[in-house]
């Protein structure tokens, strides 16, 4: 059995100092009043950059790769010295210009070759939002009827990411399409589902992302994985709680529709475990990617493999956490030679706030999590000094 709780391993990388500057980190995290005002404070000094080289030396070094690929490169080498993969995820967010969408198809096709050319990195990534604007695929997921205008503008987004797949697919380097807010995925689902019947027929390449904290995403597993069974193709797919909770409960409140996410956090993580066993029970035609930072679900996924005489190396069972958070999950497995991968986000400092705010509200709303980081911190500093 795995066992999450050896510090030694988590953070054999790890000097010291670099465990202070986590541990302030996190303890500065868990600060929800600072977090909360924290996008209105950026608002009124990043355009001044006071605050940029705090942020690059602070925050961006513990969650970020790099401010580009070549950047990755060290944290990529760390990383694979501990028997770690490494998903490069450009995290620039909430820009909608077409100009911007092609430069970010050119960096998908960067990533893709550079994933192609090194075997420590197993997987591409982006998000269908950075190939098109959000309010075309909110008009399209509502059923609205679109002008000429739009029509050819989404039509260009269906391009980019036809062109992603493809050439990920050519690449032999498999890929996951980040899930995003209700109100735009069935787009995704449509788009991803695409995209699996056309370069899927072998093995999966492409692969959806299902967040468990939606009460219909066993539904959609199920139903996804009976379409596959009928038109012989293959199912990809990246399973994570979810990150838009509490927008997700305030926009179905203020518009008055059912609300799309679980009840609690234990319904989220029975269906959550559940789709492990499901996917495992149909693992000649599911491959999987557990996105989880909860202990007893990778711990529960070790068990099902073993129960299902499945190798821990076996290409079609992947675990993932997000760079800088729950190296106790990430180094122990990989330490008992399961495959595993870190999320490495990386882009200009500026441009990945956005991403690395989410990160800090998540961090914050999931319960216990930022407790648990700083004490797995203070364990080892305390074996280190014994």
């Amino acid at each position: 059995m795995v066992d999450f709780n050896n510090t030694e391993i988590a953070f054999k990388q790890k000097s010291t100092a670099d465990l202070n500057t986590s541990y302030w980190l996190f303890k500065i995290i868990g600060w929800n009043w600072l977090i909360k005002i924290g996008p209105t404070l950026l608002k009124i000094f990043l355009p001044l950059w006071f605050p940029i080289p705090i942020i690059k030396a602070t925050i961006f070094k513990q969650f970020c790769g790099g401010e580009s690929i070549e950047d990755c490169d060290k944290t990529i080498t760390n990383l694979g010295q501990q028997n770690v993969k490494t998903i490069l995820d450009y995290s620039v967010e909430g820009k909608e210009e077409e100009h911007v969408f092609d430069a970010n198809v050119k960096e998908a096709l960067k990533a893709i070759q550079v994933a192609k050319s090194n075997q420590l990195i197993p997987f591409s990534v982006f998000k269908v939002t950075g190939f098109g604007r959000f309010a075309l695929l909110q008009k399209i997921n509502a059923g609205k009827v679109l002008s000429k205008q739009e029509e050819d503008e989404f039509e260009r987004v269906k391009i980019r990411v036809n062109t992603i797949c493809e050439t990920a697919f050519e690449a032999n380097v498999p890929i996951f399409i980040d899930a995003e807010e209700t109100w735009i995925q069935n787009v995704i689902d449509n788009l991803a589902l695409e995209m699996m019947r056309k370069f899927n027929k072998e093995k999966a390449i492409i692969y959806n992302t299902a967040q468990m904290y939606r009460w219909d995403r066993i539904a959609y597993i199920k139903e996804i994985t009976t379409l596959a069974e009928n038109e012989n193709f293959y199912v990809g797919l990246k399973l994570v709680r979810g990150a838009y909770i509490e927008k997700e409960r305030e926009r179905a409140q203020k518009m008055g529709y059912e609300d799309p996410m679980q009840k609690d956090k234990e319904s989220t993580d029975r269906d959550f475990n559940f789709a492990l066993k499901y996917c495992i029970e149909n693992i000649n035609r599911i491959s999987i990617c557990c996105g989880s930072h909860n202990e007893k679900s990778s711990l529960y996924l070790t068990e099902l493999m073993k129960e299902h005489h499945i190798s821990v190396d076996d290409e079609r069972v992947y675990f993932a956490q997000l760079l800088g958070m729950s190296d106790h999950i990430s180094m122990n497995l990989s330490n008992a030679n399961y495959n595993v991968a870190k999320y490495v986000p990386y882009g200009p400092v500026k441009d990945v706030m956005p991403y690395l705010i989410r990160r800090a509200e998540e961090n914050t709303s999931v319960a216990g999590q930022t407790g648990r980081e700083l004490s797995l911190i203070l364990k080892e500093k305390a074996r280190r000094k014994a």
